[in-house]
């Protein structure tokens, strides 16, 4: 029989049309899920016609790989890639590839590519972008591990990503975790993205009392300018979504209580870990949190009284001054993402490019905009720059939004209506530019309950002052 280029384990959605994606490709692939259900019921159906090789046991699978073998493992992060791998070991050979691609955590990436080197196997972790859609069409691929590896999957992954402009969304991202450290980052990015856009969407329907026809207007004619993203468009097709049922905007219909998987927490942890100011998007996890526990907002809406305002003003200022509040607090939010890659990249000696991981992500994934093609050009002006909120083209924007941004987190906290990600922004941006913040109360009072010392401002060295008489 002749042999598959690649094989993939695990059937789930993403797998499956990961599967398409690469026989759509010309590539013959071996699947295999741990249900042998599924493993017949997607090549009876799905994949019906398609040039694809059963395994419904692992040996069978790793039987049916040309060599050195291309394993790709789409299954649920933590154990379960564990234990795939541990089923895989009694018949894979040195110079065989494994792939996770999976929204695995780093860290985990980098134990089992050491792990794995010491048996001769070659493991990379690969970052995918582009939900089901993506992963059939083409996503964002971001691959860390090996050169070696790489130089082995390396036309397999540019071939299934996506394309912009001829050029494949996928390149090598570094050593060992990198590719699912950039991968975690953009979903981080990501959920900024959504919680900024969701607290513009409600403070229309809140300060305004806008509808959902007339939302949906106002992001479809920013989806035509300079916010022009992936997620500005999705946002106006579901404002345009009426309910089967009642007739009503399906999005009036859904609950307000947000899931998570867990890749926001991972790099909101990271930027504590790593001494980096990323609060944007750490308030997009937890105003994702606070949505959650919408039986206890329920009751305290009915026991605790507000003093708010009512909006009263010019709404087409307000959109106006919305349009420039997202836009600047975008900025910010990418600028927190950024400056986390280019930390951890120093700490962890990746050597990440960070305009081209801009460019990775400008088809396919789910933060695809216009506005990356910027971030590019700031890092190709300045490869050294410190913060994207310096680089010349954002500075000017974030300066010109400002008062437009202010008028929107003040008239938000008036009529009392939560912008979280919108004020984070704010606060972050004049704390990056303010040249003295109060921690020098902060360190007076460790000090005094401490010991733990301070520096001052007019002369050189490490001091402690004794704040009280024995």
């Amino acid at each position: 029989m002749k042999k598959a280029n690649a094989g993939l384990i695990g059937l789930a959605v993403m797998g499956q049309n990961l599967v398409m994606n690469m026989a759509n490709h010309g590539y013959r692939v071996a699947v295999y899920n741990r249900t042998a259900a599924k493993t017949r019921a997607f090549l009876e159906e799905t994949a019906a016609g398609k040039d694809l090789v059963p395994a419904y046991t692992v040996q069978e699978f790793v039987a049916a790989l040309e060599k050195p073998r291309r394993i790709l493992i789409m299954v649920k992060a933590g154990a379960p890639v564990d234990a795939v791998i541990d089923e895989l070991l009694p018949y894979v050979e040195a110079g065989d590839v494994i792939l996770d691609c999976g929204n695995s955590f780093f860290a985990d990436t980098v134990r089992r590519e050491k792990s794995l080197a010491q048996r001769g196997l070659r493991f990379m972790g690969v970052g995918v972008s582009g939900g089901e859609e993506g992963a059939l069409k083409g996503p964002s691929i971001m691959p860390g591990g090996s050169p070696e590896a790489w130089a082995l999957v390396g036309d397999l992954l540019r071939d299934i990503s996506a394309k912009v402009g001829g050029d494949a969304c996928c390149d090598y991202i570094g050593p060992d975790g990198a590719g699912h450290f950039v991968k975690t980052v953009h979903n981080g990015i990501e959920y900024g993205d959504m919680q900024l856009i969701s607290e513009t969407y409600w403070l229309m329907h809140e300060l305004l009392g806008m509808d959902a026809a007339q939302m949906q207007q106002v992001f479809a004619g920013w989806n035509k300018g300079r916010l022009d993203s992936y997620l500005i468009e999705i946002t106006t097709d579901i404002l345009g979504r009426t309910d089967e049922l009642t007739g009503r905007p399906l999005v009036d219909m859904i609950l307000d209580a947000a899931g998570q998987k867990g890749t926001g927490m991972w790099t909101s942890q990271q930027a504590l870990q790593f001494g980096v100011a990323a609060p944007t998007i750490a308030e997009a996890v937890f105003a994702r949190c606070a949505s959650a526990v919408k039986p206890q907002r329920v009751a305290a809406a009915r026991a605790i009284r507000g003093e708010t305002e009512r909006f009263c003003g010019d709404g087409q200022a307000l959109l106006a001054d919305l349009e420039q509040a997202l836009y600047a607090a975008k900025i910010c939010s990418y600028a927190q993402g950024f400056d986390l890659l280019k930390t951890a990249s120093h700490e962890n000696n990746w050597a990440l490019k960070l305009g081209d991981i801009a460019m990775l992500w400008r088809g396919g994934c789910i933060i695809r905009a216009q506005f990356l093609h910027l971030i590019k050009q700031a890092y190709d002006e300045n490869p050294a720059l410190e913060n994207l909120m310096m680089a010349p083209v954002f500075r000017s924007e974030l300066e010109k939004a400002q008062k437009a941004w202010r008028r929107v987190v003040s008239q938000a906290a008036l009529c009392g209506v939560p912008a979280p990600c919108l004020s984070s922004a704010l606060s972050y941006f004049d704390s990056y530019r303010s040249e003295r913040l109060p921690a020098n109360m902060i360190q007076a009072q460790r000090d005094y309950f401490g010991a733990h010392t301070y520096l001052r401002t007019d002369r050189e060295g490490v001091f402690h002052t004794k704040w009280t008489e024995e």
